[in-house]
């Protein structure tokens, strides 16, 4: 197991991201951020605080589950987990933020786009990563991301959240995943 971006670099490159969005968005107001169950929901919090904090409101936050929209449902997932969908609100026009953790074949942001025009018709679909890996398998790219990374095919890449913060951590795609014990030294 590697770091690729510990906590303090997450958060440092989550605010630029968000000065980013501000930017294109000229003050964000349609913006409605829209996190990817499960591994965008916490990314999608960090990125709606900083958000908060350059903007002086906190845009509009939801989440889907993909579960029923992926491509190999009837084939992978014999007992389906399936989460519930929060959207706080009509997306009709809106500039929706999809956020995720990792952005790797495509697929998943493939079935996040078609989950979240079940609830309207935005004006704009964007997406925002913490690492975006090789493997692209459909012709997706993220718009904000604060690394690239060239990932071997044993390899995956976790982003777990502790009381430090988010990090991203590349393992052995046979490794469990449980987050790592935090390292002697670091902020709680």
């Amino acid at each position: 197991m590697r770091t690729l971006l510990d906590p303090d670099s997450v958060a440092r490159g989550l605010r630029r991201m968000a000065g980013e969005i501000v930017e294109r968005h000229a003050g964000a107001p349609d913006l409605v951020l829209v996190a990817v169950r499960r591994g965008g929901i916490a990314v999608a919090r960090e990125l709606a605080r900083w958000l908060k904090e350059l903007e002086g409101h906190e845009p509009p936050l939801g989440s889907v589950d993909i579960t029923l929209y992926r491509d190999d449902a009837s084939t992978a997932l014999p007992n389906p987990r399936i989460g519930p969908s929060e959207i706080p609100a009509s997306l009709d026009g809106k500039h929706v933020i999809l956020v995720d953790d990792v952005l790797y074949t495509g697929r998943t942001v493939r079935a996040a786009i078609d989950a979240v025009m079940d609830y309207g018709r935005p004006r704009l679909i964007e997406l925002a990563v913490v690492v975006d890996r090789n493997g692209r398998e459909l012709p997706i790219q993220a718009n904000y991301f604060l690394r690239a990374e060239n990932v071997r095919t044993d390899e995956r890449v976790d982003v777990f959240e502790s009381a430090a913060g988010l990090s991203a951590l590349i393992q052995s795609k046979s490794a469990p995943t449980i987050p790592p014990s935090a390292p002697e030294g670091s902020r709680s």
